[in-house]
This record gives C-alpha cells, sequence and structure tokens, in this order.
C-alpha cells in the first residue's frame, strides 16, 4: 500500500505498494507511478506520466505529459522537464514531445532536459546540465549545453580507459562502446 500525506493531493488510482507522496505533491488523474518509489514534497505530476519502480522525485520536480521515467532513476531537486520546443500562451493543439529518462540513470539537481530527448541507461548528468540532445548509456554529460565529460559504471563511479572502446570500472567490470553508448561485456561475478 503506498504512503501518501495528508497534504498531498493525489488524484490517480496507479500508485504501486511501497511508494510515498510527501506534502505538496500534486498528482493527476491518468498518471501511472510503480512501487517503492519517494516523490518528495512539491512535486507536480501531470497526466499522461509514466513513473517506474524505484525511483526517487526529489523536491520541487515538475513531471509533463510525454514523459516516461523507467525503474530505478533518480531526478534530483528542481530538475526541470519540457515538452513543448515552441511553447505560446493559449496554444491547446499542440504535439507534444516524448521524453524518455531510461532505466538507472541519474539526473543531477537543477539540470534541464529539452523535450524529445533520451537518457540512456545508467547515464548520470551533472548539476545544472543543459540537456539539448539525447545522452548515451553510462554517459556523464555536464554543463550548458551539456557535453559528454566520460563514461560511468551502474554505481556513478566514472570509468577508466582499459584500451580502444573499452572502460574499466575499479570493482574490475568492463564495458565497450557501442552504437548506443556502453555496453558491459563482463561483471566482477562472471570473471571470478
Amino acid at each position: 500500500m503506498a504512503k501518501i500525506h495528508p497534504l498531498a493531493l493525489v488524484e490517480t488510482d496507479f500508485i504501486g505498494p511501497g511508494t510515498t507522496v510527501w506534502a505538496f505533491v500534486h498528482i493527476l488523474p491518468g498518471v501511472v507511478i510503480g512501487t517503492n518509489c519517494n516523490i518528495c514534497d512539491h512535486c507536480f505530476i501531470e497526466d499522461g506520466v509514466r513513473v517506474g519502480n524505484n525511483v526517487t522525485i526529489k523536491s520541487g520536480v515538475y513531471l509533463w505529459k510525454g514523459l516516461t521515467v523507467e525503474d530505478n532513476v533518480f531526478l534530483g531537486p528542481n530538475v526541470v522537464f519540457t515538452n513543448d520546443i515552441r511553447p505560446r500562451s493559449k496554444r491547446y493543439e499542440v504535439e507534444l514531445g516524448t521524453t524518455v529518462i531510461e532505466h538507472g540513470a541519474s539526473i543531477g539537481a537543477n539540470s534541464t532536459i529539452l523535450s524529445g530527448v533520451r537518457i540512456g541507461r545508467f547515464a548520470m548528468t551533472g548539476i545544472g546540465a543543459v540537456v539539448t540532445r539525447s545522452v548515451p548509456d553510462h554517459a556523464l554529460v555536464y554543463g550548458n549545453p551539456a557535453r559528454q565529460r566520460g563514461w560511468v559504471d551502474e554505481r556513478g563511479q566514472k570509468l577508466s580507459a582499459a584500451g580502444p572502446g573499452q572502460w574499466r570500472s575499479e570493482q574490475g567490470e568492463q564495458y565497450q562502446e557501442s552504437a548506443n553508448g556502453l555496453t558491459k561485456i563482463n561483471s566482477v561475478l562472471n570473471s571470478i
């Protein structure tokens, strides 16, 4: 069963067990939220948004229609999402962009995410990043505009070069560059 603070306004019936919704959160009808999520104070979630399992949404984050947040994602405080790249007041027949935050990604505090981008699996944006294009799996991006500054593993630790197109974690896990970013080619458990 979800735990919903009495000062939250929750208009959806689709919140998974173990999810906590804190004070001053407003969730519209049609939102789907998975299990074991933590939605902190002062968040807004618009209809049509899908949030996976084990997601953390820190305070001051607004999720707009067209956004999908997959499992195990972290959204830092005051992350900004957009869903209309040519906004005008009182214009209602607009094709909204589709933005996807993939499994295990972490979005740093105050990052701004342009409508229509994909943030890859286990990717990480630094604090205040302005993300104007899609981010590959395991990429570390930051700056304005955000640029790739390295690669990270599933724990968010920076990877070291291990040869042409190959990277290694501190734990000895090996990664290979691929069309979508990095792919793990072995793990510590597999190598023992």
